[in-house]
């Protein structure tokens, strides 16, 4: 239920109580200016509150704050040489136009005295800590000497000894967490990242070992962390305490008790998704997955589980509406969103495994990426003489086939012998059999290129995609959704612009050349690791979120016919994973049939978002067409970062993907040089 008016009555009295409580410090810089005005050293001021010079350097620096007695006592300190060292009047100045300026009593940044090594984004993403209440940012990395180190180079001092004391101080005293990503939702969770040090000093074991899959690794229930977090009064989700685990109380005034906690020993950080993360220093850690909050969201586990979080997050469920007669708040289903209730798909949208497909034997649902090499012995002479085969990938195609994305968000209702309507989402029985396709072309209406061998079930763009071809369709049946919406729109714009931004970091932007492009992505990932392994993440997010859609049974309790876990969400939607990808099969086809007809080229293979086609060079330039020097040819395949448009995956010699194609095998999977796979998400 959505609470947010209450949420807000909570963080106003929570910040009230932090000035009354004196947990309020004035900016770092009056700090230094009261000391040096009264003449103290940092040793002075050190012996007078029993600590460190060095920590009084770093609560001038802002990178920690003092904690419980100590902090009332710097306090008092700094009022009394306040009151006795008050700010000079500023000189009258006349009212021409002044400088911007921060309030006097804004946050001042807490940095390292050694910062991380990678430069910050050139291009920042609206910064997480805006709101007052999270003065910290979204996260911190935790080392094993009590130093949580955040984002902008803030380090702050960690006391905690035990998971309970962890959470407690970070929900009273980090000033950690991020605003919500829509009206009706809810702030993220603060996250703590455990380093391996952190892991052992906090009484986990630093590695988990006795399972299989990743997925299944937690501790056992018995485990003494688990038992002192319980006998806390604190709470694990089902999934227990795994690489990511959720350490919460249930609300009970309107406002979230929960702190994600990710342990680096354990994997949290998959190497597919973060290439090289898990290996870099505290500081870098918690820039590269800040950047990543702020442009995406809070991580609160895989980048699966984070492209589906995200969906909800931008989109929540309910909303909270007020009762005009009586004033009291009650939730409400939010309009576009998926509600709060899991939809049974229609039986061909489901996989075999679900209960409402046992006994069903109508067929199912095969939209899914293409997986097509040519036959070889459709190559012509004059193809087999060029020296190259060259690779184009579309960047995350998948998030550019989900814009304004029409999708259904109420159950599918059976049709028997309806009229196609390309407006209306679903899934048609229909017959596409007859339509010619070109051998040298994949089909567009099967994964693996084959022609249709008779009625089968599509999802509504591939049979609006037939219609565009110019022939009749007469669906047998369908299953509909009369409710309908653009469900995936504001994920793909927040992701989108992630994208694009990030790559522009990186110094790939939309305002260069296809050369200079071409150049820039050769180099991009070397020019600041921590933000290519943002960019990856990215990019997992987006396959990630649409595979979760239709997330299969997984774990070692599972028994065929029975539910699982994940059917019990909203966002278990196998119709819109298929919406998705079969739009972006088709998006893929008509640029391989307007290449075809432009300029009489034709692939060797195409793997998912990736093409191969023969060539004269090495460059894609050398084939793509233009309309003018330096204009693309609009309708075919185009260089550029942007979702949707190309860019070189790369380059064999020709005999090498006609041997892989003799061989049955697809030249696509290969075109780097190494065994890529075909990554949906799943």
């Amino acid at each position: 239920m959505t609470q947010e008016p209450f949420e807000f009555d909570a963080a106003v009295d929570s910040l009230l109580a932090a000035v009354d409580d004196g947990r309020l410090l004035p900016p770092t810089a009056e700090r230094v200016r009261l000391r040096e005005a009264a003449g103290l050293s940092h040793a002075a001021v050190a012996q007078a509150l029993k600590t460190r010079a060095v920590s009084v350097v770093a609560w001038e620096e802002g990178r920690s704050e003092p904690t419980g007695e100590r902090l009332h006592a710097y306090r008092k300190l700094l009022e009394g040489l306040a009151a006795r060292y008050p700010v000079a009047a500023p000189t009258p100045r006349l009212p021409d136009t002044p400088p911007a300026q921060a309030p006097a009593d804004a946050p001042t940044p807490r940095r390292t005295a050694a910062p991380s090594r990678r430069p910050a984004p050139r291009k920042p993403a609206k910064p997480p800590v805006a709101d007052p209440r999270f003065p910290h940012g979204p996260l911190a990395v935790l080392d094993g000497d009590g130093r949580a180190y955040g984002i902008d180079g803030i380090v702050l001092d960690c006391p905690a000894a035990t998971v309970p004391e962890l959470v407690t101080w970070v929900l009273g005293e980090a000033g950690l967490g991020a605003e919500r990503l829509n009206r009706n939702g809810f702030d993220a969770d603060p996250l703590i990242v455990l380093t391996a040090a952190a892991t052992v000093r906090l009484g986990l074991p630093e590695r988990l070992e006795g399972h299989e899959q990743r997925r299944n690794l937690r501790l056992e229930p018995d485990h003494p962390v688990v038992r002192e977090i319980i006998a806390a009064k604190w709470q694990l989700t089902q999934r227990g305490f795994g690489p990511w685990a959720r350490v919460y109380r249930p609300a009970t005034t309107g406002s979230r008790q929960c702190v994600q906690l990710a342990v680096l020993p354990w994997d949290a950080l998959d190497e597919r998704s973060w290439p090289g993360v898990a290996e870099m220093d505290p500081p870098e850690i918690a820039r590269v997955l800040g950047v990543y909050a702020a442009r995406v969201l809070t991580p609160r586990g895989s980048t699966a589980v984070c492209g589906l979080e995200l969906m909800s997050a931008l989109r929540p469920p309910t909303k909270a509406v007020q009762n005009k007669t009586t004033g009291q708040w009650s939730s409400a289903y939010n309009p576009g969103s998926l509600g709060t209730r899991p939809v049974d798909p229609a039986p061909p949208e489901a996989t075999p495994e679900h209960p409402v497909a046992r006994d069903w034997d109508g067929g199912f649902l095969d939209e899914e990426a293409y997986q097509w090499v040519r036959d070889p012995g459709l190559l012509t002479q004059e193809e087999r003489l060029l020296p190259y085969a060259v690779g184009l990938d579309l960047n995350t195609a998948f998030l550019a086939a989900a814009a304004r994305l029409t999708v259904g968000l109420s159950a599918p209702e059976h049709v028997a012998r309806p009229a196609f309507d390309k407006r209306i989402p679903g899934s048609w029985y229909v017959d596409l059999s007859h339509i010619p396709v070109d051998p040298r072309l994949p089909s567009p209406f099967t994964p693996t290129g084959e022609r249709p061998t008779g009625p089968a079930w599509y999802t509504t763009h591939t049979v609006a995609y037939a219609q565009e071809l110019g022939h009749d369709v007469t669906p047998v049946e369908a299953y509909l959704r009369r409710e309908t919406g653009a469900y995936l729109d504001p994920w793909h714009d927040r992701l989108r612009a992630a994208y694009v931004d990030t790559l522009a970091d990186l110094g790939v932007t939309a305002d260069l050349t296809d050369t200079e492009f071409l150049a820039a992505m050769a180099v991009h990932k070397k020019t600041d690791p921590g933000l290519a392994a943002v960019l990856t993440a990215i990019k997992a997010t987006v396959k990630g979120g649409i595979g979760k859609l239709r997330e299969r049974p997984q774990g070692r309790h599972y028994r065929d016919g029975e539910p699982w876990p994940a059917l019990s969400r909203p966002t278990w939607r196998p119709d819109i994973r298929a919406a998705v990808i079969a739009k972006a099969r088709v998006n893929m086809h008509r640029k391989l049939r307007n290449m075809a007809e432009l300029t009489g080229l034709y692939p060797l293979a195409v793997l998912s978002d990736c093409v191969v086609y023969p060539s004269p060079g090495e460059s894609p330039l050398s084939f793509l067409p233009y309309a003018a020097p330096g204009k693309p040819q609009p309708g075919v395949f185009r260089l550029g970062p942007t979702p949707g448009l190309a860019k070189l995956e790369g380059v064999q010699d020709l005999p090498w993907a006609i041997d892989l194609m003799t061989q049955g095998l697809n030249p696509a999977r290969h075109i780097k040089g190494g065994d890529a796979v075909l990554e949906d998400g799943e």
